[in-house]
C-alpha cells in the first residue's frame, strides 16, 4: 500500500522515523509479514529514520549501503546507483538524454564503489551484517526522489532470498512510489505530495547526516520495546 499523509512537515529525521514506524504498525505489517523482521537503513540519512522504526517494531537494525551514481558535472543528478554485492542500477533515459558515455559511467561507478567499500568498513567495524535470508526486510530511507538507490537496494537484497521486502519512507514522489511498488512486496510512504520537488521539502530540519552520526546510531543499545497500540 502507499499511504498518503496530510501534508504537514516532519520536525527532523527522528520524528519522521517515529511517524513512519507507527504507520507500519497501523498498516498491519506486524500481522501480515512474519518474523524474523530486520530493519535496514540506507546511509546516511535513512539510518536515523530506520533506528526509530526498528525501535517501534522491536526489530534488529542494520545498515545497507547504496551509492548514487551522479552525472559528471551534475553530481546531484542521479544516473543510477550501486549497492553491496556489486549490484548496479542505471537510469538509461538520463544517460542517453545527457550523452554520458560508457567510459564515464564506469569511471563514476569505480569511484563510488571505493567510497561504498570504505564506508561499509567504517560503519560495520567488526560487526557482521544482520542475516536477511528468510526474513521480512524493511528498507528505510529518509525519502524517495528518483528511487535509483532504493531500486539498487531491493535488487541486492533479493539476491539474499528474504521472505519479503518492504520499502518504508516518510515522504516520496508519487510516481517513484508507484515504480517501487512493482519491485517491492509492499511500499509504505507516509506522505506523497502531488507537487513533489525534493525530499527536504517535508522536513523542518534536513541537515546532512554525518558518518559519525550513523556510527552513533548503529552503536546504540539494540534493546527496543515492542510496539503494541499504534500512537495516533
Amino acid at each position: 500500500m502507499v499511504a498518503r499523509g496530510n501534508g504537514s512537515r516532519f520536525r527532523n529525521r527522528r520524528h519522521a522515523g517515529q511517524v513512519l514506524g507507527w504507520r507500519l504498525v497501523e498498516a498491519g505489517v506486524l500481522e501480515r509479514f512474519p518474523e524474523p523482521r530486520v530493519v535496514l537503513g540506507l546511509p546516511r540519512g535513512g539510518v536515523p529514520v530506520a533506528a526509530e522504526v526498528a525501535r517501534i517494531l522491536a526489530a534488529p537494525l542494520d545498515v545497507f549501503l547504496v551509492r548514487k551514481l551522479g552525472v559528471p558535472g551534475q553530481e546531484e543528478l542521479a544516473m543510477g546507483a550501486i549497492a553491496s554485492a556489486g549490484v548496479r542500477v542505471l537510469n538509461q533515459a538520463v544517460i542517453e538524454r545527457l550523452g554520458v558515455t560508457p567510459d564515464e559511467v564506469e569511471a563514476v561507478a569505480r569511484s563510488e564503489a571505493d567510497v561504498l567499500s570504505r564506508r561499509e568498513q567504517a560503519y560495520r567495524r567488526d560487526r557482521a551484517a544482520v542475516p536477511v535470508a528468510n526474513a521480512t526486510v524493511i528498507i528505510v530511507d529518509d525519502g524517495l526522489a528518483t528511487g535509483a538507490s532504493m531500486r539498487a537496494a531491493i535488487q541486492a537484497l533479493r539476491a539474499q532470498e528474504p521472505a519479503a521486502v518492504i520499502v518504508a519512507v516518510p515522504v516520496g514522489s508519487p510516481d517513484t512510489c508507484r515504480v517501487i511498488r512493482a519491485e517491492a512486496d509492499e511500499v509504505v510512504c507516509v506522505r506523497t505530495p502531488e507537487r513533489f520537488f525534493a525530499v527536504g521539502q517535508a522536513y523542518d530540519d534536513f541537515s546532512p547526516t554525518t558518518d559519525d552520526e550513523v556510527c552513533t546510531v548503529l552503536d546504540a543499545p539494540s534493546d527496543r520495546p515492542r510496539a503494541t497500540v499504534p500512537r495516533r
